[in-house]
């Protein structure tokens, strides 16, 4: 199976929805989970993961196991979730024309530097933080036109993109979750096997009844299939750590093929198995569950936090109190207003006028249960105001986390910016919400600042968004 990618197009990716055809098969690792062997793959999860867009287009014997040491590209530098998400929104740019997908990842390295000449930047082949902003605008209406979206499957624990406006019927699989359009077009169906081999899995996978291959890659710990199962063409993505192996599987009709064949790359390619739960997500992309700290500004139950913790939650938490509502937001000063229902003798902070002064800072906050703190202690960390911002940066958790000066004068709230993805790592930047703007907005709700006592640590409390 040698196909080539199409152009995209946002008339495309729209139209995908337009064709019709029966559904056909479930997903084929339903079978395959059956009979997948019990004895564990024990290697460590370290290998970078073979795109899905050379199994895709793999020339050599589809039949056979092919093994790479590091996937084509990768001599950027980029960690593997990085180059992939990059590769991805290449693919919707169409920077690649109808190249095959071995050349795609041949050719990563010259792709970056053609942006980098349109956008009028230095081609040095890496991406600044600048550059991956600029990217990942670029290709943000084609994706908003397919209603792409980057989520946590909370049935397996993987991470992946889904084009949410192609397929809305949405449910559960049998060992995962399910995503479909209406007239069963396009299938996306993630699945968790807890105890299996991946050898064996791959083998099996490859078996599977009315199954043509296409192209087959096994790595240590995954595998990329590709081919056409019945009236359908497939791609199918696999992870393994230790005994535990997650997966997905895009099934799309062929007369789908010119939109749903780079769709397709792009959810196997944003496909993450067993994501760090720590680590920080990448731009545009949401926690499904955000820790932050918020400071108590009544003794009536009215929190303050930024905005950004609390944006898009389908539930609201604070530790020790309950549900809590967001009342108020303001864009300008990020800052959002929370408010427990039922809750008297909260200790508020004191927020007077004499705002706090100077470069030394002590933060208290709640950090992340993921990162350090497993309960809800709030804790002191020394930090210092510069030109950039708050150094050092604090962890995960301490967005909304009060600021106080040498004094133990309330300076403000910390912000922890979303990160941005950079040539190679994720930089998270933190911010000061001065404390004026703090007392500014308290005032626009009519909420009445606290004086007349220090800043305590019981002024702080953890906040905890659940996310779709």
């Amino acid at each position: 199976m040698t196909a080539r990618i199409p152009s995209i197009a946002v008339g495309f990716v729209v139209a995908a929805t337009l064709a019709l055809a029966p559904p056909s098969d479930a997903n084929p690792a339903k079978s395959a989970a059956k009979s997948a062997a019990k004895n564990a793959a024990k290697s460590p999860d370290k290998s970078p993961a073979k795109s899905a867009h050379s199994a895709a287009h793999n020339k050599s014997d589809p039949g056979a196991n092919t093994h790479n040491a590091a996937p084509p590209g990768a001599e950027t530098g980029i960690p593997e979730p990085q180059r992939l998400a990059i590769q991805a929104d290449l693919v919707w740019l169409n920077s690649y024309g109808e190249m095959g997908a071995e050349e795609i990842n041949a050719q990563l390295v010259d792709q970056i530097k053609a942006f980098q000449r349109r956008n009028n930047d230095k081609d040095t082949g890496v991406l600044t933080d600048q550059e991956r902003v600029a990217l990942a605008d670029a290709v943000r209406a084609k994706q908003a036109a397919a209603g792409w979206r980057l989520i946590d499957d909370s049935a397996t624990g993987a991470r992946l993109g889904v084009p949410e406006k192609l397929v809305p019927k949405t449910g559960a699989a049998r060992t995962g979750s399910r995503w479909a359009s209406a007239g069963g077009q396009v299938q996306i169906e993630t699945f968790r096997l807890h105890e299996a081999s991946l050898p064996a899995l791959f083998d099996q996978e490859k078996r599977t009844a009315q199954r043509e291959i296409g192209s087959s890659n096994l790595e240590p710990n995954s595998f990329v299939i590709t081919g056409q199962q019945k009236l359908k063409k497939f791609v199918e993505r696999v992870q393994s750590s230790g005994s535990e192996v997650r997966g997905v599987t895009i099934l799309y009709d062929q007369a789908t093929e010119g939109t749903m064949a780079p769709m397709a790359i792009a959810v196997a390619d944003t496909f993450e198995g067993f994501p760090d739960p720590a680590a920080l997500p990448p731009a545009g992309r949401k926690r499904g569950v955000e820790y932050g700290s918020a400071v108590v500004v009544s003794s009536s139950g009215e929190l303050i936090t930024t905005k950004q913790v609390t944006d898009e939650c389908r539930s609201i938490t604070v530790s020790g109190y309950g549900h809590a509502v967001r009342v108020a937001e303001d864009e300008t000063s990020d800052l959002a207003l929370l408010r427990l229902y039922g809750v008297r003798d909260l200790v508020p902070i004191t927020l007077a006028d004499d705002s706090g002064a100077g470069s030394v800072l002590t933060l208290l906050g709640v950090a992340d249960p993921l990162g350090e703190g497993s309960d809800d202690k709030v804790r002191r960390v020394s930090a210092q105001l510069t030109d950039q911002g708050i150094s050092p940066v604090p962890k995960l958790g301490f967005s909304g986390a009060a600021a106080i000066d040498a004094q133990g004068r309330f300076a403000g709230l910390v912000e922890l910016k979303a990160p941005v993805v950079a040539g190679a790592a994720a930089v998270l930047q933190a911010t000061l919400v001065p404390a004026a703007a703090v007392r500014a907005f308290l005032r626009a709700q009519a909420i009445a600042v606290a004086t007349g006592h220090a800043a305590t640590d019981q002024s702080v409390v953890r906040v905890i968004c659940v996310r779709k």
